[in-house]
């Protein structure tokens, strides 16, 4: 045997080594600052957000005479984190002859976003929101659905998020030096995590899974709507778990609850939170939340996120249930 094929099997017993290292090192869905502060170096961390100049821009961060601490402005990063930009992580599909918007890209696509932003295969990823509002925390929890649809498992996502890690005065960086990754798809669950307006459909019918409407209470009752939805109201027989009963602010930073908590919350608005579910909202983005929460924080590995939501199924003309007069 040759020298350099010596060298080139050690390199290679080495990198499958530091992989089954890194391998289950994530405590769960989700992860604790001071156990991302500690494990940095042995995941990637990856920064979700819409406001892509935050990334390199300097905090501002006031402090009052009692030594409270108020984020006035998000800026900067996690030192060695990467930045995914939240407004390229969905697509347009044609779904029957009509344009969808806001869908989860097809597999090629999705492989190729996640190297584009510097995702790397092997090594567990952390997935950080700013954490300052319910919309910016589902950014991420909508990411991380996508890496599960696509085969991923080796995912999380940080309690708090920026927020929380800015508040408690831990470091960060203001520079962008991301390189190309080679995350690769996993395999496609999308029988597994997906809806359609079909199966949709056949839970209105047949009441084969409770429907888990994912806005805030006027959107849903069909007193306003986003103007990419074409009608008012909800669907029919679907229960409400609003943006507010989502987490619990700490200082500014929002953090997740108990599952504990979660199961009598979702109880308390009539959903079983163990029986099969599918989750929507407007276009599949707050929706990643109640989703994460049945699926990941409960295990109620029988809940799916239409993609489409109400978007596609006004879209549609399809049926929706409202108190709003035409």
């Amino acid at each position: 045997m040759t020298l350099s094929l010596k060298q080139g099997l050690a390199t290679l017993a080495m990198g499958l080594i530091t992989t089954l290292a890194q391998a289950g090192i994530l405590p769960g869905p989700l992860v604790e600052t001071d156990w991302l502060a500690q494990n940095a170096e042995k995941v990637q961390i990856v920064e979700v957000r819409s406001n892509i100049k935050s990334f390199v821009a300097k905090p501002e961060i006031s402090v009052d005479a009692k030594g409270k601490k108020t984020v006035e402005e998000v800026g900067g990063h996690i030192p060695g984190s990467i930045l995914a930009n939240f407004k390229n992580v969905r697509t347009d599909r044609v779904i029957n002859g009509k344009k969808v918007q806001y869908m989860i890209p097809e597999a090629a696509e999705f492989q190729k976003y996640a190297r584009d932003t510097g995702v790397k295969a092997g090594k567990p990823i952390v997935l950080v929101p700013v954490g300052a509002d319910v919309a910016d925390v589902d950014e991420a929890l909508r990411v991380y659905w996508q890496f599960k649809v696509y085969g991923e498992d080796d995912v999380a996502v940080l309690n708090g998020g920026y927020m929380a890690w800015l508040l408690e005065g831990r470091p960060f960086a203001q520079n962008n030096t991301a390189i190309p990754g080679d995350w690769t798809v996993k395999g496609d669950r999308t029988a597994q995590w997906f809806a359609s307006s079909d199966d949709v459909q056949a839970a209105i019918q047949n009441k084969s899974a409770t429907l888990v409407d994912a806005r805030d209470a006027p959107t849903y009752h069909g007193l306003s709507k986003r103007d990419y939805v074409y009608d008012f109201g909800h669907l029919e027989g679907a229960l409400l778990y609003p943006t507010d009963l989502m987490f619990k602010n700490t200082g500014g930073a929002l953090k997740f609850m108990p599952a504990d908590t979660y199961r009598a919350l979702f109880k308390g608005q009539g959903i079983d939170p163990q029986k099969e579910a599918i989750t929507y909202c407007n276009s599949g983005h707050l929706a990643s939340g109640p989703w994460f929460l049945m699926s990941e924080v409960m295990g109620n590995k029988q809940t799916r996120l239409y993609d489409g939501s109400m978007h596609e199924w006004t879209l549609e003309k399809r049926q929706t249930v409202s108190i709003h007069t035409r």
